[in-house]
């Protein structure tokens, strides 16, 4: 019927409602926002959740969860505001690094967890946008990895380079400190049915091999508010700290950019750049937090100009390494290419997985690597980076037709694989990401 609002403008409604109200008091906590949230807001964090995962400590997928979703979702929000939901614990498990041979932990909550979070993390972050700094790119709705590349490569190219302090805090979201979280939660939200909800994932446990363990410290594992709450945590440690108090001591320019846990700082002077590398260990450590010393470089960053910069020097950030090099008018830019640590990983990840499924049939193979190519492409695909792109193409060729090579003895010339690469062509390299400049 026309004049009745559909559910998802209902929730963008409720949203915008969300939004303004945090906007209107930037200083002031918010007390009633769990009443935004009901069946028909549950139902939409449920179709936001993604629903390929495996399973959490409850074994339950999101086929069997759909199979009753009316009664699971209405349940779910009763205990979440009656006080009696209970988060499970997240199960870990260890999944292979690039070469097979070591393993990284993951954490896997249940599926009921992540919808219930979901829910919430969409509550939390319609305030905290109106709050968080433009120097912030992680996990925020309409910003990028590849924005703040290009915002960043921008801002090199004004300041003609500079230096630049790239900063690693080791282990960072499992060091996140509880109590300082939930203050600074407290700071803008007063609600209490939200902030007990955190407060059970934050202590929620991790299962592994049996043995339930509770840290102290950092994010919910595999948690879809982790990214949230990182970034809350991060906004005010950093993103405030140096907006205003470091940046008006400085005596020249400095910007900084973050993704997550990942920052770099420009300074247009070298003693700035030095007193702040020198001021950021003393800053994180009083939130419990570390940098990793070994990880942590200042690097001058100059326009090439026969006095110390050059070409040569590239600064790492998000997979990607930016450098100076000549446009094709002959004037110095600033560019990213594919860091090479990053694409020997792609590289080495490509050759375990065509070693492991090389006695799978060739069609089922050729439709895995197109997905895998399609996906870097989609990341690593920005404008003067199509070099890199094409080395991991013609790499990947070269892979797979030494695996199949290999399966049951029998030989395959390179002219074969070159007419089975006719009748299953793998995509060619393209740019995604167009950058002008």
């Amino acid at each position: 019927m026309s004049g009745i609002p559909s559910p998802e403008n209902n929730i963008s409604l409720k949203l915008e409602r969300i939004a303004r109200l945090a906007k209107q008091a930037p200083a002031l906590p918010l007390t009633s926002l769990s009443h935004y949230i009901d069946e028909e807001w549950l139902v939409e964090a449920y179709r936001r959740t993604r629903k390929n995962g495996a399973p959490g400590v409850d074994g339950q997928s999101a086929a069997e969860y759909a199979d009753k979703l009316g009664s699971n979702l209405r349940m779910l929000l009763n205990r979440a505001k009656s006080g009696t939901y209970q988060a499970p614990p997240v199960r870990r498990v260890h999944i292979p690094k690039g070469d097979g041979k070591q393993t990284r932990p993951l954490g896997i909550p249940t599926f009921e967890d992540k919808v219930l979070q979901r829910a919430v993390s969409t509550v939390l972050s319609a305030v905290y946008e109106q709050d968080f700094l433009p120097c912030s790119y992680g996990f925020r709705p309409g910003r990028s990895a590849h924005q703040l590349m290009e915002d960043l490569r921008t801002c090199m190219m004004r300041m003609s380079g500079g230096y630049v302090l790239e900063v690693d805090i080791a282990k960072f979201f499992d060091t996140v400190d509880h109590t300082l979280l939930g203050e600074m939660l407290r700071q803008r939200i007063h609600d209490g049915v939200l902030l007990r909800l955190i407060g059970k994932w934050l202590n929620a446990g991790v299962l592994e091999e049996g043995q339930l363990s509770r840290p102290d410290t950092g994010t919910p594992q595999g948690g879809v508010i982790s990214p949230l709450l990182a970034n809350v945590y991060l906004h005010e440690v950093l993103d405030k700290w140096f907006e205003h108090e470091v940046r008006p001591r400085l005596r020249s320019s400095a910007y900084l950019f973050r993704y997550a846990d990942d920052f770099v700082i420009v300074f247009a002077s070298e003693r700035d750049a030095q007193r702040v590398q020198e001021a950021l260990p003393k800053r994180m450590a009083k939130y419990g937090l570390t940098i990793h010393p070994d990880k942590t470089r200042l690097t001058r960053f100059s326009k090439p100009d026969g006095r110390g910069g050059g070409p040569e020097r590239e600064v790492p950030l998000l997979g990607f390494g930016l450098h100076w090099r000549k446009s094709r008018k002959g004037n110095w830019v600033v560019q990213a290419k594919t860091h090479r640590t990053r694409l020997n990983r792609a590289l080495r990840l490509t050759s375990h997985w065509c070693r492991q499924q090389r006695h799978q049939p060739v069609h089922w193979q050729w439709l895995k690597l197109k997905k895998k190519l399609h996906g870097h492409y989609a990341y690593y695909g920005i404008t003067g980076n199509i070099r890199a792109l094409r080395q991991v193409y013609e790499a990947v060729r070269r892979i797979w037709w030494r695996w199949l090579n290999r399966r049951n003895n029998r030989r395959l010339s390179w002219e074969q694989m070159g007419k089975l690469l006719i009748r299953f062509p793998l995509p060619l390299p393209r740019i995604v990401h167009s950058y002008v400049g």
